[in-house]
């Protein structure tokens, strides 16, 4: 067996993974830690991970949150957080809520991990960083091992390792200096004397209210109140914060930040300690806080499914992309339409069938499914697909298109690409188009004329979807979002109506003119236009303004912040790309 190989979990005491999350930021977990989560019958993992890792978990997966209420269940269903599940065994867990007085303590978590492994079952028992060095773990690995229950152990990325990194602070270099790592909450007088000592990088694990102790108590033990450190809060992750100051300063720093006093002084940092962490190297070192939206709450008014690489490629911006859906589809009004086109794609009556959107595959997809068919239905038909996503659609379906754009991914840029009809190597001349009640002419005028006849088919109905919660209808009219990526003149329109118009210090950004025009229109200022119609090319362009306003706010000395942390009302300056 592999060192990657998950073992066999046994019929009675089953088996359980010990598995680091690492710090916060999803794209730390390890190919091992996938593996692992995709074949878990049981996660248990506390409230900070528990987003981290069971995105990853198998549908039906039971989730257990050790830190939520006391009398939470170990269920089975979605991986959607603990849900009641009949006949699932009562599980209570030591933690802040069920130690209030009057509250009996009826399992601890390792008693919980055991229970949940008894039947055979595969538990992955997630924690924060890694299992050895940030969780304490060894007590639940010991009480597993002295009840017979196997279990492995998936190493994960350490706070106080992969923080400054984030940070930008490296913990070594070519002359490869002593290296110490104190976690404050525990540490003793002759650790910190020990420390003090020490002419070496120091990182100290503590919590922002008690950052300023813990700098007291470095330089009590012989450290010089000039010594350059770090302080991070939520490192790695979009939220990420990081102050440069010195042992004798932190205090006054995180004060004059009004960091401090907070409700959220409990918030845990990673503090760097030595000259590593002076200013002028970090600002040269600091890549993740540099990124060009880092911290920016973008809305994207599309749907996930619709959203998924728009999002993906703004989150390697650095950005916090927030989906909200402008449109619901629904059947058509008259389905025997999209029903004679479907029975004539079995019948031979296409050459080609051309998927204009997600929504189009999905909806022949369900129509297939109706009539028990599937991915053979397609054999000899050629097949067109209008860009990438509606390809990835149709590959997920088992079908993999002929005909995708080469250049823009539009109606236009299919055109360019499309064959003329031939009739010598051409046996069959029409076209199956099925599409949106609201789709433009233009497909359609341009197969014509190059010789093709055209079923243009309703597949599904666009129709405006139900308001957004009230929170983010607020955050939207509030300037709580710092830009807004609009696709398309319906996005524009169907957000406004159900949701209100955004508040005048968020960044628009429009796909093209058309787009743009009907925000003016609206009333709002259009700060920033794709180079050319392309979703992936208008988050490029919102980057680009991004990274030349953080460009402008440092070369003015200002600090960088975001567009939503501007003055409400504030007038804000038309920049169009």
């Amino acid at each position: 067996m592999s060192p990657t190989t998950l073992p066999a979990a046994g019929p009675e005491h089953g088996h359980v993974t010990f598995l680091g999350a690492g710090p916060g930021d999803p794209g730390l977990l390890t190919l091992r830690a996938v593996e692992a989560l995709a074949r878990a019958d049981v996660l248990v993992a506390e409230h900070e991970v528990l987003d981290v890792v069971r995105a990853h978990a198998r549908s039906g997966v039971a989730v257990v949150n050790t830190d939520s209420d006391p009398s939470a269940d170990l269920s089975s269903g979605p991986a959607q957080g603990p849900t009641p599940g009949a006949g699932a065994p009562q599980l209570t867990v030591v933690d802040s809520a069920s130690t209030t007085v009057g509250v009996p303590v009826v399992r601890d978590a390792a008693h919980l991990v055991m229970e949940a492994a008894r039947g055979g079952r595969r538990v992955v028992r997630a924690v924060s960083g890694d299992p050895g060095l940030d969780a304490y773990a060894a007590e639940e690995m010991l009480a597993c091992a002295a009840a017979g229950v196997p279990f492995e152990v998936v190493p994960g990325v350490a706070a106080a390792v992969g923080v400054p990194a984030y940070a930008g602070v490296p913990l070594r270099d070519a002359e490869g200096a002593d290296v110490r790592f104190v976690d404050a909450r525990t540490a003793s007088d002759r650790c910190w004397t020990e420390v003090g000592a020490s002419d070496g990088t120091v990182v100290v694990s503590t919590t922002l209210d008690s950052m300023a102790a813990a700098a007291g108590e470095l330089v009590s033990a012989g450290r010089k109140p000039d010594t350059p450190l770090t302080v991070t809060v939520a490192g790695t992750t979009t939220r990420q914060r990081t102050w440069t100051a010195t042992l004798g300063t932190i205090a006054q720093t995180l004060k004059q930040a009004k960091v401090l006093p907070s409700p959220e002084g409990a918030r845990p940092v990673i503090a760097v300690v030595g000259e590593r962490s002076a200013a002028a190297q970090r600002e040269q070192l600091s890549w993740f806080e540099s990124k060009p939206l880092f911290g920016w709450k973008v809305l994207v008014p599309r749907t996930k499914e619709q959203a998924a690489s728009l999002s993906d490629q703004l989150r390697s911006y650095g950005a916090v992309p927030h989906e909200v859906p402008t449109i619901a589809v629904e059947p058509p009004r008259t389905p025997q339409q999209m029903e004679r086109a479907v029975k004539g794609l079995v019948t031979g009556r296409y050459e080609w069938i051309a998927f204009t959107s997600v929504n189009a595959v999905k909806a022949v997809r369900e129509k297939f499914e109706e009539y028990g068919l599937d991915a053979r239905a397609f054999a000899g038909i050629k097949v067109a697909a209008v860009g990438e996503q509606t390809a990835k659609a149709l590959v997920a379906f088992g079908v993999k298109p002929d005909l995708v754009p080469s250049g823009e991914q539009s109606a236009a840029g299919l055109l360019e690409d499309w064959p003329p009809y031939d009739p010598v190597f051409d046996p069959i001349d029409r076209v199956f188009l099925p599409r949106a009640d609201i789709a433009t002419e233009t497909l359609v005028a341009g197969l014509i004329e190059l010789g093709w006849e055209v079923d243009d088919v309703t597949a599904y109905r666009t129709v405006r979807a139900s308001p957004p919660p009230a929170e983010t209808r607020e955050a939207i009219k509030g300037g709580g979002f710092d830009a807004v990526l609009f696709t398309s003149s319906s996005t524009v329109r169907n957000l406004v109506g159900i949701a209100g118009k955004p508040h005048n210090v968020t960044v628009i950004a429009c796909i093209g003119p058309a787009t743009a025009k009907t925000a003016e229109e609206h009333g709002l200022r259009v700060d920033v236009m794709a180079p050319e119609p392309s979703v992936h090319k208008l988050a490029e362009a919102l980057a680009d303004f991004g990274l030349r306003r953080r460009a402008a706010a440092l070369e003015a000395g200002d600090p960088v912040t975001r567009p939503s942390e501007r003055r409400p009302g504030a007038r804000r300056r038309r920049t169009t790309t």
